[in-house]
């Protein structure tokens, strides 16, 4: 039996297939996009409208830090935009299970996204698709950050999005708390035992108050004048008196001039303490946006899905491709079955 190999095809070869099932092409592909067209008519797929809410975060943690200090010796400007740090967090902050679990909570998403926690066999998984589906965060290129909601209502896609936004303030301010609580407690304390550690100092000058020690340098000096004074004017019993009293300062001068140094320097510690602790109250009492506002989200007035132009185009693409294909095969095995000789 004779074979013969086949021919290369050539650019004639392929414009003369399109040419003979030009009508088939044509008609499926235009039938594609008219199954295209109806499919995405709101009867089928409901529209859905976009709402965007577009932040910067804030680099300042520390209130205090921010506002309290010099401005040479501030640390970060609390005006200041966040860098790819901040924004990083934020994201992370924006995904986190606390701000989810309060925004499925605050606009009631298990009721408005239609899911029947009674019937639903993974309600939880079902909730989470329809975030992942309708929710959405990124970065963009200049460190902002974007959050994208979809939804049925124009109105709720707004309201979520806003919702987002102010979430991730008081989450994230909860989370710097959960820091800044222990850390006043802590500095409170140690205020607190220092100001007990003065207090027994001043005890003990006390004591020594009443032993007639009140000021070592001051009392020594005068003691010495009074004596060259009584001595000079030959009151011996004046003298015996003074000389008595110089031996109890003398005895007791040197505790007090000890105690006299650590109280100012408790005090100085005291002071350092002092400042810290009303820093940490303030980071505590006192609260600033972790974010700058660039443009809040607002009701959409056309639809962001489906496009439809771009359905009918992608079904016109399909069913053309799968035309072709199709016809492909057919040819070849329309051909092998009258040229079987042919390889």
């Amino acid at each position: 039996m004779e074979t013969r190999e086949y021919r290369p095809l050539s650019a004639l070869d392929v414009v003369d297939f399109f040419w003979r099932w030009r009508k088939w092409l044509i008609g499926i592909t235009l039938l594609a996009g008219l199954v295209g067209f109806v499919a995405s008519m709101p009867i089928f797929m409901k529209p859905k409208y976009k709402a965007t809410h577009v932040f910067y975060p804030s680099k300042n943690a520390s209130i205090a830090d921010a506002l309290l200090q010099d401005a040479n010796q501030r640390q970060k400007d609390p005006l200041e935009f966040g860098e790819e740090e901040q924004a990083e967090q934020a994201l992370q902050v924006l995904q986190s299970s606390e701000l989810m679990s309060r925004l499925v909570r605050n606009f009631n998403l298990m009721k408005h996204y239609k899911i029947d926690a009674a019937n639903e066999a993974y309600p939880q998984t079902a909730l989470q698709n329809k975030i992942d589906e309708n929710i959405s965060f990124s970065r963009t290129r200049y460190l902002s950050i974007k959050i994208d909601v979809l939804d049925e209502d124009a109105e709720m896609a707004a309201r979520i999005a806003n919702g987002i936004a102010a979430l991730y303030d008081s989450v994230k301010t909860e989370i710097q708390q959960q820091i800044a609580v222990p850390a006043l407690k802590i500095v409170e304390r140690n205020l607190q035992a220092k100001r007990d550690q003065i207090a027994n100092v001043r005890d003990e000058m006390r004591k020594l108050g009443e032993m007639g020690i009140t000021n070592y340098e001051e009392q020594s000096r005068a003691i010495a004048e009074e004596i060259y004074k009584a001595q000079a004017g030959g009151r011996n019993d004046k003298v015996k008196e003074l000389l008595e009293d110089q031996k109890n300062l003398a005895q007791n001068g040197g505790a007090w001039m000890s105690l006299n140094e650590k109280i100012k320097l408790e005090e100085e510690k005291e002071s350092d303490i002092n400042a810290m602790y009303e820093k940490r109250k303030i980071d505590v009492q006192e609260k600033l946006s972790h974010k700058f506002t660039v443009s809040a989200a607002v009701k959409a007035e056309r639809k962001a899905w489906p496009v439809r132009r771009l359905i009918v185009l992608l079904s016109m693409l399909a069913g053309f491709g799968f035309c072709t294909v199709s016809l492909l095969i057919f040819d070849f095995y329309r051909f092998r079955k009258q040229n079987p000789s042919v390889q």
